[in-house]
């Protein structure tokens, strides 16, 4: 009995857990580029802010949709819709800590 109940147990598991191709960022990513690094100057630190200088500029980088809807100061809804016609792109109006962060980790591959 015991067999049977734990048989069912992962076939249930089995049939509701996605498959490795499947798992991801659901809302998806998008291309933004940041022309004037100074936006990130409240966010990173003395270090970080010297080495990201040595970058050329712009610098583009893939982040979640809300976080380029924040600092494109657009919306979800017309990045989503950018998306459904192809990549989504913006331009970074201001600065956050989740850009800088994203910056930090794909531009100059520094961990937090």
């Amino acid at each position: 009995m015991r067999k049977m109940i734990f048989a069912a147990a992962i076939a249930a598991a089995t049939l509701s857990a996605p498959a490795v191709g499947q798992v991801g960022n659901s809302q998806g990513l998008v291309n933004v580029t940041v022309q004037d690094v100074t936006l990130l100057n409240n966010f990173l630190n003395d270090t970080q802010i010297a080495a990201l200088n040595n970058l050329s500029v712009p610098v583009t980088v893939q982040a979640p949709i809300s976080v380029a809807a924040n600092v494109c100061d657009l919306s979800v809804a017309a990045l989503a819709e950018q998306r459904k016609n192809g990549d989504a792109t913006c331009t970074a109006k201001s600065g956050s800590k989740a850009l800088a962060d994203i910056v930090n980790r794909q531009k100059l591959k520094q961990k937090k």
